[in-house]
């Protein structure tokens, strides 16, 4: 249930009361002013405006003529105005949504309402679960006279994406399981099916193939979700950085070979550096792979290590297909495919980026990436060459 719904009704219970009561106090007369701004009757209407001022909710307060008298901060911050400018103007002046007009209307007519609203803006469009609700001025129930609107607001555009994100990299896992799992079934039923030497000798490898397809998904996977679960520890040790990264590039020569693609380590200068060697071996992996995977044969990837006095800098450089611009500010996200299509062609699953930003982070590094579609991309890593604690 979003968060507007759950805290509705009672925040409608506490701000409906003292709502209510400020307004019958200031003899029903209209506010055009913030509360701070003005004589405090009791007590209790100090804290209710305190405590309205500090809810991470959006809190609009309308008169009669659909006119803000009241908006605390989460709200300013939510549909992007200014509070100070935004007192005594008509709703949609400030928040430029016929939508919302009309359910403050309707809040004024004495009708409730619950639902999402969509308000196009520079950035784009977003997303907002909104209820508005009738101030009455606490009078007998049969004389209840609405004063003005009450309009709670959640800015929900992020979770509907991750939402979005979620279900798409549900969809996206399920059928890289199921494919290799599909393939391994028809292959060990033809080699179980068959007495010829040849159909095993054929088969079977490329069975062992797709098991380790899938192996290296699950760990994948697994370490998604140590990372999203706050449990990505490092062993730090002290190592020439050099070190760390000559193997790992020597272990893809074979494959990029068999490729036809170019593989090259260039080291400008080596230097050591506090790192947890297997985390980090992770990450050029990751690197290395996502390189061979997108360049195509006669193309290269090159991985370079230098260094500073403060950082250990690591630069993986390929010339494969690069990445679409729109895509590019989302690569590291979790869930995130670039292009699903493309993705399952070269059998990507849209998690190795993702496992690369946490490592890198949990070294208290950076990671970048620079593309241009149809001519490669550079990643960039840096890492601090001493860890933030002492190694003993």
């Amino acid at each position: 249930m979003p968060l507007a719904e759950s805290v509705a009704l009672v925040a409608v219970a506490l701000l409906g009361g003292a709502l209510a009561g400020f307004f019958i106090r200031r003899g029903n007369a209209e506010v055009s002013e913030p509360l701070a701004q003005q004589p405090v009757a009791t007590i209790t209407v100090d804290r209710f405006d305190r405590l309205v001022r500090a809810l991470p909710l959006g809190v609009i307060m309308l008169d009669r003529d659909s006119r803000i008298t009241f908006a605390n901060r989460a709200a300013a911050s939510i549909f992007g105005f200014a509070v100070e400018r935004a007192f005594g103007h008509h709703v949609i002046e400030v928040v430029p949504s016929i939508e919302l007009e009309h359910r403050v209307t309707d809040a004024l007519g004495g009708e409730s309402s619950m639902g999402p609203l969509i308000v196009t803006g520079k950035a784009g469009n977003r997303t907002y679960a909104i209820s508005a609700y009738p101030l009455t001025d606490g009078a007998k129930e049969s004389d209840d006279v609405t004063i003005g609107a009450l309009v709670l607001a959640e800015d929900q555009t992020e979770l509907l994406a991750m939402e979005r994100a979620r279900q798409e990299f549900l969809s996206n896992v399920s059928h890289e399981l199921r494919t290799p799992l599909s393939s391994i079934k028809l292959m060990l039923e033809t080699v179980n099916d068959s007495p010829d030497d040849e159909v095993r000798d054929l088969f079977l490898p490329q069975a062992l193939a797709q098991v380790d397809r899938l192996a290296s998904l699950v760990r994948k996977l697994l370490e998604e979700a140590r990372a999203m679960g706050g449990r990505l520890s490092l062993k730090y040790e002290r190592a020439s950085f050099s070190a760390v990264v000559k193997p790992i590039v020597a272990s893809f020569e074979q494959a990029a070979a068999g490729k036809g693609v170019e593989l090259r380590l260039q080291s400008a200068t080596d230097a050591t550096v506090d790192l947890d060697r297997d985390r980090f071996s992770q990450v050029l992996v990751n690197l290395i792979d996502n390189g061979l995977r997108y360049t195509q044969p006669g193309g290269s990837v090159t991985v370079t290590t230098e260094a500073d006095e403060q950082w250990a800098i690591l630069r993986v450089v390929d010339t494969g297909i690069g990445i679409p611009y729109r895509d590019l500010p989302h690569i590291f996200e979790r869930f995130y495919v670039v292009d699903r299509s493309r993705a399952r062609e070269v059998s990507g699953e849209g998690l190795g980026l993702s496992i690369v930003k946490q490592i890198v982070e949990a070294h208290h590094g950076t990671i970048t990436a620079e593309s241009l579609l149809g001519s490669g991309t550079k990643f960039t890593c840096r890492i601090p060459r001493r860890a933030p604690h002492d190694l003993t």
